[in-house]
C-alpha cells in the first residue's frame, strides 16, 4: 500500500464523479459509526485507484478505480454520505 495521505488527496478523484465539494462531505463509517468529513479521513492512492479509510477503525469507506474511460465506485464502508449543497 502506498503512503497514507489525508482525505483531501482523494478529493480530486471524487470531484470528477460528484459535482460537489467532496472534502466537506461527511461520511459515516459502517465499522465504528464515526462521522468525519472526507478531508479528515485517510487516503491511499496508487496505480490501481484510490482507497479512503476511516481514521478511527481503518475500515475501507470508499474504493475508486478509473480505467478505460469509466469509474468503479465501491462505497460499502459508508453508512451515510451527507453532502451540503452550500459547500
Amino acid at each position: 500500500m502506498e503512503n497514507k495521505l489525508d482525505g483531501n488527496a482523494a478529493a480530486g478523484t471524487l470531484q470528477e464523479i460528484f459535482p460537489f465539494e467532496m472534502t466537506l462531505a461527511q461520511v459515516t463509517c459502517t465499522g465504528c459509526g464515526t462521522t468525519n468529513v472526507i478531508g479528515a479521513t485517510a487516503a491511499y492512492m496508487h496505480g490501481m485507484g484510490t482507497i479512503v479509510r476511516c481514521p478511527v477503525c481503518d475500515t475501507v469507506l470508499i474504493r475508486v478505480v478509473h480505467a478505460r474511460g469509466r469509474y468503479w465506485l465501491d462505497m460499502r464502508g459508508v453508512r451515510v454520505l451527507e453532502i451540503s449543497v452550500e459547500a
